[in-house]
């Protein structure tokens, strides 16, 4: 557990807006900061960061907390973690007694990095061996073209094709088969429960984070075998849905524009041809936690996803979810070549930035390729073209770019505006009612409380749950109304509460105020998920916004919460009773003719 007064100072040397400003672009907003939610997916912001109580709150997604709750969802840590990171920020020594006991799933995530190190050391020791790593050499130097510098650049490796070279070597390094299998560098043998290496005869790839840490790997094999790639799974380390291939690399150069490609291999051979803002996903389809870590280092990405239908479908995914976090969108055309890495050999470097200066927008893209689809000297055919286009125009946000995407439409259609600009207007009023529909129907739900996973006790009782957030909402903005509760001077106990989440954070709230140290919201935090503290910022942005919040309410609404529940248990019991009567009625009456004789 960290002390108490290491929170203190972090918290005392953290700004928020400082804080949450490297993730985010923030625009100040009266005495606030406001700026595009990093956490979904949103083109007018919501996010608020509230500099005078130190929290964030998300008006679109419900997001909320501390400093040490925004770190912990924008680098996917637990609270100790996050502690730590702040800490590094800001110069902040953490007693060393303070760490290393805790784990999650097993392993701290250090624990995690300097396996994967040693890991990454032994990999490469083998590339570099003839007798082992020969071949995985031949197909880096010769198959790719890849120079000595650039393959000890990425830290590649080789995996013998052996079932436990790797394991006993990192048992002698001291790490468990336990710890081996819980971070994906061996599996588990269903027959007989023992670990074996997971990546074998392969080419290694290392991932790197950020800040340098090995989080995890990819191999390609060097047969026939399947999958053709490999990767590691998520473990407490690593997030492979959270993570971009190079990306460590990458980050110091692509202020103004990213390529995205598929594998690997595209991105080193990049940045071997002194491209050096191309980065990769980790054998999946982009997710949006990865579109959303683009736009925090770049304006614009360009798609260099492979020319077969399945890299054109995979590219249509990736440029719907960046642009819904707000990234200028191209997509690269090469003819002649199937990716990157064969273009550039083929045709050289310059050639390559030639058309990363001619790639297309994301539009032209998905215009062309509903126009290849069909055949527009057939009538049908075209009628069918311009309802995929009109379709595709009416899902833009922007008024001036659909003038422009309608005009270009119609010229390629061979149509007329005016017909155009109406089915688009007609397509988009339909989509505007089923949203409307839509979001009423969301509303009433919410109103309800149905689908609530932070607290799905509270749809049980309305009336006790309104009562119960009003409370809580007081609780964390008044030191006075503490100090009664915890004197005495005000009658509440956890008991009272009608969910077992308004239970908890009372209780946790009552147990920091009578601590020697004395209440602080961030340290809430070391009990309750982000979600949670997001729940306890939206209660106390809440009661912010009202002007009436004295003793009154207070008292008012405690009332209001052992009425409703008491009501609510009447309720219930005269419902048990109810129901009692009619078994006893039904038994009495058993064994008895139509006549009751």
């Amino acid at each position: 557990m960290i002390p108490r007064e290491t929170i203190d100072e972090i918290r005392a040397r953290c700004d928020i807006e400082e804080v949450i400003g490297q993730y985010v672009t923030l625009k100040r907003a009266g005495s606030n900061f406001s700026g595009l939610c990093p956490f979904h997916s949103e083109k007018t912001p919501s996010f608020t960061v509230f500099p005078a109580s130190n929290s964030f709150y998300c008006f679109g997604c419900g997001a909320g907390g501390d400093a040490i709750t925004f770190v912990r969802r924008a680098e996917n840590l637990d609270y100790v973690e996050a502690v730590e990171l702040l800490a590094k920020r800001v110069g902040v020594t953490i007693p060393q007694d303070s760490r290393g006991e805790r784990t999650r799933n097993g392993m701290t995530r250090q624990r995690v990095y300097d396996m994967n190190l040693a890991a990454a050391k032994f990999f490469r020791s083998c590339l570099f061996d003839p007798a082992i790593g020969g071949e995985g050499m031949r197909y880096l130097s010769e198959e790719r073209g890849l120079s000595g510098a650039v393959i000890k650049r990425f830290g590649l490796g080789f995996a013998p094709n052996s079932f436990g070279v790797l394991q006993r070597h990192m048992n002698s390094l001291g790490y468990s088969d336990g710890e081996l299998i819980e971070g994906f560098l061996c599996g588990k043998s269903q027959k007989t429960g023992k670990a074996y290496d997971y990546f074998r005869n392969r080419v290694i790839f290392p991932i790197i984070d950020t800040a340098g840490n090995v989080i995890a790997f990819g191999g390609r094999v060097m047969d026939d075998s399947k999958p053709k790639y490999l990767n590691s799974s998520d473990t407490p380390g690593f997030k492979k849905s959270r993570n971009l291939f190079a990306l460590n690399y990458a980050k110091n150069h692509c202020a103004e524009q990213m390529i995205l490609c598929e594998g690997y291999m595209d991105v080193i051979a990049l940045h071997a041809a002194g491209v050096e803002n191309a980065v990769a996903t980790l054998g999946t389809a982009i997710t949006q936690e990865q579109a959303r870590l683009l736009a925090k280092y770049t304006k614009k990405v360009i798609i260099s996803y492979d020319s077969d239908g399945a890299g054109q479908n995979a590219a249509a995914r990736a440029m719907r979810l960046l642009g819904e976090v707000g990234l200028e969108v191209r997509v690269l055309q090469m003819s002649g070549a199937k990716d990157p890495d064969e273009y550039i050999k083929k045709f050289g470097v310059e050639r390559f930035r030639k058309l990363l200066r001619d790639s297309r927008t994301g539009f032209e893209f998905r215009l062309n390729a509903i126009l290849a689809r069909h055949d527009l000297s057939d009538g049908s055919e075209k009628l069918r073209a311009c309802a995929e286009i009109c379709d595709m125009i009416a899902g833009v946000w922007s008024g001036v770019e659909r003038e422009v995407y309608i005009a270009a439409a119609a010229e390629k259609l061979g149509l007329g505006i005016e017909g155009i600009t109406s089915d688009v207007n007609r397509i988009r009023a339909g989509k505007l009612r089923e949203y409307r529909k839509k979001e009423a129907s969301e509303a009433q739900a919410s109103l309800r409380n149905y689908g609530d996973r932070v607290n799905p006790d509270s749809a049980r009782n309305l009336r006790a749950s309104a009562a119960e957030e009003t409370i809580l909402g007081l609780l964390l903005i008044y030191d006075e109304y503490r100090a009664l509760i915890a004197r005495g001077e005000i009658g509440l106990a956890a008991e009272d509460f009608c969910t077992e989440f308004g239970r908890r954070v009372f209780s946790e709230i009552m147990a920091l105020q009578r601590s020697e140290g004395g209440y602080l919201f961030e340290l809430l935090g070391q009990t309750l998920s982000p979600e949670e503290m997001g729940r306890l910022a939206r209660l106390e942005q809440k009661r912010r916004m009202l002007t009436e919040n004295g003793p009154a309410v207070l008292q008012t609404s405690i009332e209001t919460l052992r009425q409703s529940v008491r009501q609510e248990e009447e309720k219930q019991s005269s419902a048990a009773d109810f129901f009692a009567r009619k078994r006893e009625e039904m038994r009495g009456g058993q064994g008895k003719g139509p006549g009751g004789a």
